[in-house]
């Protein structure tokens, strides 16, 4: 007897990013407003960080609102609907669910049912995990168009009196469309994690404490979980071991430092962005995104927030090359280098 064959899906040869959206909370919070509680000024923070404000959102904004907003820009963009959406990627580390997972939730929201719909826990580098599985989905014939989403609402674990990470952190969205193209758009990933170095950027507690807690405990004396950073340590792992990174993928792109008009790296620091920019000999004329002046550290969102905002502004334009390389808790890290859209 003989034994039939498989149809195999139809891939593609390339996948590119065809549109990109963004939304930031409502709220524009300046250092002025938060420096009490750490014992800081103004001054401290832009000299350590180059920032200048956060943005934050409303108490009764979800985390759902702020994907669902930016998803939808990102469709307009692409000039395609939701139902036109096979797999919905959203990277988060922000959504208080373990079940159902955000990306099905946005995914019905935005008309994308029944795509394949599941978050990624890379933290501030689930936006460029989710390119990197977007780009293989597309070119396998899997999916033909996929929505990738970052999206945090950092606020939700902010300790007010913590001087390690939380004055940095903002709320915000980012999202692109990835689908089929004439040439290439999306170059070889390159990425990987360290779980030697996971406390280094860590929750306060565990969600297992309010299990744990004795029968009776008022919630009010349970602690929140809330995140701290060992901030120089990470500063030099940014620094010196995601620099060779951002390298590489350049390198599996065919390309060298000098054929790239755009840097976006992960807005974790004013500080970690100028340094890389200057150990990676980009061009003099490079436009770095530097988002993270007004809209603060937003994690996973922060890189589509910053490409949103460079191609709104004017100051970046479709067909340019564009490196973009998120870092951070877990350690995880992932790099590639992308044509905008």
């Amino acid at each position: 007897m003989t034994r039939p064959n498989l149809t195999a899906a139809q891939p593609v040869q390339h996948a590119r990013i065809l549109g990109v959206g963004g939304v930031r909370g409502e709220n524009v919070v300046v250092n002025d407003d938060i420096v009490g509680p750490i014992n800081s000024s103004d001054e401290w923070i832009r000299q350590r960080t180059g920032m200048v404000s956060r943005r934050r959102a409303n108490p009764e904004t979800m985390i759902a609102d702020l994907a669902e907003g930016a998803a939808n820009d990102a469709l307009a963009a692409a000039g395609i609907e939701g139902k036109d959406v096979d797999a919905v990627i959203v990277g988060t580390v922000t959504w208080f669910e373990q079940t159902p997972s955000l990306a099905v939730v946005v995914a019905d929201r935005i008309g994308a049912s029944p795509a394949a719909a599941y978050d990624i826990s890379a933290a501030c580098a689930g936006y460029a995990y989710g390119i990197a599985q977007a780009d293989a989905l597309v070119r396998a014939g899997t999916a033909r168009h996929a929505l990738v989403i970052g999206v945090e609402k950092m606020s939700d674990f902010i300790d007010p009196t913590d001087r390690s990470i939380s004055f940095l952190l903002g709320d915000g969205a980012g999202a692109a469309v990835v689908g089929p193209s004439d040439t290439p758009g999306i170059g070889r990933t390159v990425w990987g994690s360290d779980g030697s170095a996971a406390k280094m950027i860590r929750q306060t507690h565990s969600w297992l404490d309010y299990r744990n807690a004795p029968a009776g405990t008022p919630v009010e004396e349970i602690e929140w979980p809330t995140l701290r950073q060992e901030g120089p340590s990470v500063y030099k792992w940014a620094v010196f071991q995601m620099t060779p990174v951002a390298r590489e993928a350049i390198e599996a792109a065919g390309l060298t430092p000098e054929d790239i008009d755009v840097f976006l790296p992960h807005q974790a620091n004013m500080r970690i962005i100028d340094h890389m920019v200057k150990y990676l000999g980009l061009r003099e004329d490079v436009v770095v995104g530097r988002d993270i002046v007004e809209t603060g550290n937003t994690s996973a969102a922060s890189i589509p927030l910053a490409t949103e905002r460079l191609l709104r502004e004017g100051k970046a334009k479709s067909g340019d090359i564009a490196l973009q390389i998120g870092f951070g808790a877990g350690l995880a890290y992932a790099a590639q280098v992308v044509v905008l859209p």
